[in-house]
């Protein structure tokens, strides 16, 4: 099993096999166009409708490429899943939730961001979607080569944006919408984070720092994965499965806390039948969390397949009805054909491109175990909760990549308050004995968080040599780049701030482009 694992992995990072899953995109494509050509011929436009078909196809490839990495790449970088599993995994309830749970009608303008009444005809308004989804599907493949996971949602609203405002002038925009799209951009990395952060200290202090880790593990894991199954079982309710089954967020709340109290006398006994032989260290209370995290990595892919397959579907529905009708189309219908595009487009660009950013979440950005990585799902469903009930608009990219982020960095700053401890105590030894501190200082860089409180009682009893102040300082540097990668975070702030320009700039001169060729 781990030696067929380990050749899936190959086979889906290897250099070797990029012209091979660049031609299975391309055939998937190919086959698109002759599915819709096959069933269009006499259609009016019919040219126009395959063409957009394509172009929905291969903004659902790119979304599968570049969003899905958020819902799985914690687990693969703590090991709860391969990536070869947790590729197939996504794949797969990523596609069922968008056709089980994507909804039979879809919004055309995405959030509300432009009004169509400003446009001449449906002819513009059919071009202005073509554009934005063109324009949204190239931005997120640019984002993917650079490695940065950005919002789809974002993409194709700064699409429909440039666009509209192309079609339409300055006064069709929206731009107290657009000002809550902007604020998504803080609010939703910093909610993630927050959150995130907030937990993993909760289980370091309840838990982890505890001297017998397994009785505290026993008190309070159960407790802990009890609150995730609430927070996923209200999560699924008011956002995976909102169009196929109304409730409010009482109701919503209710079912949640039914799989709460469900998952917590289930994890009650698994955790008291592993305690005898479970290792009485934070390794391990990580095995504790491995099946959550799988699950925890399927329900979040079926809420997005269910979410954000209309960000690729929704436009080629509109055109779809927008070519038949001849009219702008505010609330379109989802044809099976246009459903199944998005849906096996998202798993076609998970499976082939999907990898990369996966890597990047998992474990290019910090080191996560399954601690960490319990607490990045756990938040993103809260975050999700809780601003939807506040009325705040917020990425689920964005939340999750906080949460990776906010775990970082608070491991960075646990450690950093150690090496500060340990810098005073031992400012004061002599400065002959420095040849003694070499061995210290090599064992308290691979220290982890538990075990640097022991070498800095040890350092105590042995009377080790102070660091000077540009020798700390040049610790805690160090320490900084090992924990939280500075290069990944501002390429990945900096792709998150310009998402929205930069797919609005493109399609702007996509619009005019088409325009001018099909006037």
């Amino acid at each position: 099993m781990a030696r067929s694992s380990g050749f899936l992995d190959t086979l889906l990072t290897s250099p070797t096999t990029e012209r091979y899953r660049v031609g299975i995109s391309l055939l998937f494509l190919l086959g698109v166009w002759l599915t819709v050509g096959s069933f269009s011929q006499g259609m009016p436009n019919s040219m126009l409708l395959m063409a957009a078909a394509v172009i929905g196809g291969y903004m659902a490839i790119n979304i599968g490429a570049n969003d899905v990495a958020n819902n799985v790449g914690p687990a693969v970088g703590s090991g709860a899943l391969s990536l070869g599993a947790a590729v197939v995994i996504a794949a797969v309830f990523e596609a069922g939730g968008a056709i089980i749970a994507g909804g039979d009608v879809v919004s055309t303008i995405k959030g509300g961001i432009i009004d169509p009444s400003n446009l001449e005809d449906g002819r513009a308004f059919v071009w202005l979607m073509t554009a934005a989804l063109l324009a949204g599907a190239l931005w997120l493949n640019l984002a993917t080569w650079m490695g940065a996971p950005v919002s789809t949602t974002h993409s194709i609203v700064g699409g429909v944006l440039g666009a509209g405002i192309a079609a339409g002038g300055w006064g069709i925009a929206d731009w107290a919408v657009m000002g809550k799209i902007a604020a998504s951009w803080v609010i939703s990395p910093v909610l993630g984070g927050a959150l995130a952060a907030l937990f993993l200290f909760a289980i370091k202090k309840t838990v982890l720092y505890r001297k017998d880790v397994v009785p505290a593990a026993r008190t309070f894991v159960p407790w802990l994965v009890a609150i995730m199954a609430w927070a996923f079982g209200t999560y699924l309710m008011i956002k995976g499965v909102k169009k196929i089954v109304k409730v409010d967020f009482l109701e919503a709340t209710l079912i949640g806390l039914v799989a709460a109290a469900v998952v917590f006398f289930v994890m009650r006994t698994v955790v008291g039948r592993l305690a005898s032989t479970m290792e009485n260290s934070s390794a391990g209370v990580n095995t504790l969390f491995t099946w959550p995290l799988i699950f925890a990595a399927a329900l979040l892919s079926f809420a997005h397949g269910a979410n954000d397959v209309a960000n690729a579907i929704g436009p080629l529905a509109a055109i779809n009805d927008a070519l038949s009708a001849g009219t702008v189309i505010t609330s379109a219908s989802i044809p099976l054909w246009v459903m199944m595009v998005g849906a096996l487009g998202l798993a076609v660009g998970l499976m082939l491109f999907g990898p990369r950013l996966i890597k990047t979440v998992g474990s290019e950005i910090t080191e996560l175990d399954k601690t960490r990585a319990f607490c990045i799902a756990l938040s993103a469903a809260l975050t999700v909760i809780l601003a939807s009930q506040l009325g705040l608009p917020v990425s689920s990219t964005h939340i999750a990549i906080g949460g990776v982020f906010g775990v970082g960095f608070l491991r960075e700053y646990l450690k950093s308050n150690y090496a500060t401890q340990l810098h005073k105590i031992m400012e004061h030894h002599a400065p002959e004995e420095q040849e003694r501190l070499k061995p210290f200082l090599d064992d308290f860089r691979n220290a982890s968080v538990e075990e640097m409180e022991n070498l800095l009682k040890q350092a105590k009893k042995k009377k080790q040599v102070p660091l000077s102040k540009s020798e700390r300082k040049r610790l805690k540097k160090i320490y900084r780049e090992e924990m939280v990668k500075r290069s990944h975070l501002v390429r990945i702030a900096a792709a998150w701030i310009i998402t929205v320009p930069a797919s609005a700039i493109m399609a702007a001169i996509l619009f005019f482009t088409l325009r001018g060729l099909l006037i």
